[in-house]
């Protein structure tokens, strides 16, 4: 009986989620495709031309993974952070905390919401760079894997950052003075091997590196890094987020006045 109530519980919360996003498309679909033509006509098509090919991939093709990954990580963020804020602001979140809900539903709940949003997203985003290059898939089983992952790490990551948000600017200041950094500097417009030798090594602690060169192998079979070890750094860091969120709403923190 608790178990088909939870069920309910988190399609319920998932349900929430969807409709949200999908009732206000123009906003949450449409301008992160919009943003990604962008960048596929100034950096692809301009400067690209100017470029030639990476690894033996023509440029305009090799910023395709990373584009689709800033779609992803950015529209998955931000569909959680502000859905989970305006919920603390309008105090309905209190509603779900004194209820019999387990807090591994709320997390997955509200993280699966940001997923579907991602996903959907890095979808449209695969399918407007048709119109400028030709789509490669080398695997497709990995190809979801680091899509799935990616909209899930950032997805926590966004919970995370709705929790302790007391004000609408905190909602934006992460992702303005940390995601964006770590997104531009992940790989998204370059290969790490032709940055010197220690910013290679520094590189290799940004999370969204192993994000972009794992999905990046998974359409071309080309990578800088073993994607394995990106698999496993996009594992570890999930599990991480995941009990992080669980430890905030048992312990109340970012949530009680």
């Amino acid at each position: 009986m608790m178990k088909s109530l939870n069920t309910i519980a988190l399609l319920t919360i998932i349900r929430k989620e969807v409709v949200r996003f999908m009732r206000i498309w123009p906003q949450t679909l449409v301008p992160s495709v919009i943003n990604q033509v962008l960048y596929f006509i100034i950096f692809g098509t301009f400067i690209g031309s100017q470029v030639g090919d990476v690894n033996g991939i023509p440029y305009m093709a090799f910023i395709v993974p990373g584009l689709v990954m800033m779609a992803v990580i950015n529209s998955s963020f931000s569909n959680v952070v502000s859905s989970f804020f305006g919920s603390k602001f309008q105090r309905s979140i209190e509603e779900m905390m004194v209820s019999p809900t387990p807090d591994w539903v709320i997390v997955t709940g509200y993280s699966m919401g940001g997923v579907l949003r991602g996903i959907i997203v890095g979808t449209l985003v695969f399918g407007v760079s048709a119109f400028f290059t030709r789509p490669e898939v080398y695997c497709f089983g990995l190809l979801f894997v680091f899509i799935f992952l990616t909209a899930l790490m950032f997805s926590l990551g966004g919970l995370v950052n709705g929790i302790f948000a007391k004000k609408f600017d905190d909602v934006s200041i992460f992702t303005t003075f940390v995601l964006t950094p770590l997104t531009y500097f992940g790989g998204v417009f370059y290969s790490i091997s032709d940055l010197p030798q220690i910013w290679q090594t520094i590189s290799k602690f940004n999370p969204v590196l192993y994000m972009v060169d794992g999905f990046r192998y998974s359409l071309y079979g080309v990578a800088d890094l073993n994607v394995w070890v990106s698999i496993t750094v996009l594992v570890a860091f999930t599990l991480a987020f995941a009990g992080l969120n669980i430890y905030l709403l048992r312990k109340g923190i970012g949530l009680r006045s």
